[in-house]
């Protein structure tokens, strides 16, 4: 681990509130940037995804933006927040277990305020809210809680590599029949859910609405066995406290970093030039296959190389701008689609498809940098996020403290 062993300890130990692990929620707000960068890219256009992109924006700058996001975020970056939310599962037995409460229904209770937050954002403001896949996903993990951490680390990567199977002998099936996206249909889709998107109120639920049998095929069958076993990888690290013990894995960390940047690039790349130059192909689906087993790669050397960071000399900076988000990143992620909706949709300026992937990308960093600022403002005065607030007075069917001063 590179820089003072001191300020490593220290960012990885537990802080008084509620046994937070200060690396925790470092990591929470790095993965919540990292989604903003690739939601904001299909809220800004309804050309995003379809297999076709959008002909008022095919130049090659536009291209190459699209390629680095591709590349470097697609894929990535839920497997660190679903990785973060087993984890978190261990702190929360932790917790219920010091207070002698009841764990399963206390859990059960946040899993069906994370399913009901989760329909109404996928219904107003992002079809592709991953809410809801985490509380149905979240009783499997509530009933696997009792599993070792070796078993649990077996699990996931056999449904790593059973998923990444399937693609790869569906690639095979798909590939003498050849066959690509239809572009002509796919476009005309497209212009279709864009006008509807710059409607009225009705008109926007209306095409949400529509693209949801969609993207929960999607959830279901691509993003869903990944983000399980990213759970069961961060259950079985939460049992081993992997992130409280960071300067004993000194050796070990380099290594996965270096393997997880080049073999992840390496799959990110075949990803991006399947998806942005051959959709609805046979190579699109091995591409599939293959970012399946790559991207938690990918992930596992992004989070190694922000925790290194953490750790060294500008370990203060590093905790100073991600943490605050990663401790309201209920408030954020939800903060992030209203604020999108607003620009994009007749919600608010109606600006979808009248963006470049530039701009897009520069309102993503201008709306982060400003949750940064907004959060350390808040947790200077709340303990909690307003969202988290809600969600912890359900689960605890208690009225938790609003102000620093109520505790």
């Amino acid at each position: 681990m590179t820089g003072d062993g001191t300020t490593v300890n220290a960012m990885s130990q537990r802080t008084p509130q509620a046994g937070r692990v200060a690396a925790v929620d470092v990591l929470r707000g790095f993965a919540l940037f990292g989604i903003l960068m690739v939601n904001v890219t299909y809220l800004a256009s309804a050309y995003h995804g379809t297999g076709v992109e959008d002909p008022d924006f095919d130049h090659l700058p536009d291209d190459a933006v699209r390629a680095v996001v591709a590349v470097f975020f697609e894929a990535k970056f839920f497997l660190l927040f679903s990785f973060l939310f087993g984890y978190s599962f261990t702190l929360q037995l932790a917790s219920a277990t010091r207070l002698r409460a009841r764990f399963t229904p206390r859990f059960l209770r946040r899993l069906a305020g994370l399913f009901a937050l989760g329909v109404v954002h996928a219904v107003m403001l992002f079809p592709g809210d991953i809410l809801t896949t985490y509380a149905v996903l979240g009783l499997i993990l509530l009933a696997l809680r009792r599993v070792r951490p070796p078993t649990a680390v077996r699990t996931a990567v056999a449904l790593l590599v059973l998923t990444s199977a399937t693609y790869t002998l569906l690639a095979l099936a798909l590939w003498p029949v050849g066959g690509r996206a239809d572009e002509v249909a796919a476009a005309a889709h497209a212009a279709t859910a864009t006008d509807a998107l710059r409607g009225d109120a009705a008109s926007v639920i209306a095409a949400h609405l529509a693209q949801l049998p969609d993207i929960v095929f999607l959830l279901v069958f691509f993003q869903a066995p990944s983000a399980l076993a990213a759970f069961l990888l961060g259950l079985a690290a939460g049992k081993r406290q992997a992130l409280t013990g960071l300067t004993s894995r000194g050796r070990l960390l380099p290594r996965l970093q270096s393997w997880g940047f080049t073999v992840g690039v390496a799959g990110g790349v075949v990803y991006a030039h399947a998806s942005l130059t051959h959709p609805g192909t046979a190579y699109q689906v091995l591409a599939l296959g293959i970012d399946v087993v790559t991207a938690p790669l990918l992930a596992t050397a992004y989070a190694i190389t922000v925790l290194r960071l953490a750790g060294g000399r500008r370990a203060g900076t590093v905790a100073a701008v991600l943490a605050p988000a990663g401790r309201m990143a209920l408030t954020n992620y939800l903060t992030q689609s209203l604020v999108c909706a607003l620009l994009f949709t007749g919600y608010g300026a109606g600006l979808v498809g009248r963006v470049p992937p530039a701009g897009v990308t520069a309102i993503a960093l201008s709306l982060f940098a400003c949750q940064v600022m907004a959060s350390r403002w808040w947790l200077g005065r709340h303990p909690y996020g307003p969202v988290e607030w809600g969600l912890r007075a359900w689960t605890t069917l208690s009225r938790p403290p609003w102000t620093t001063g109520d505790r």
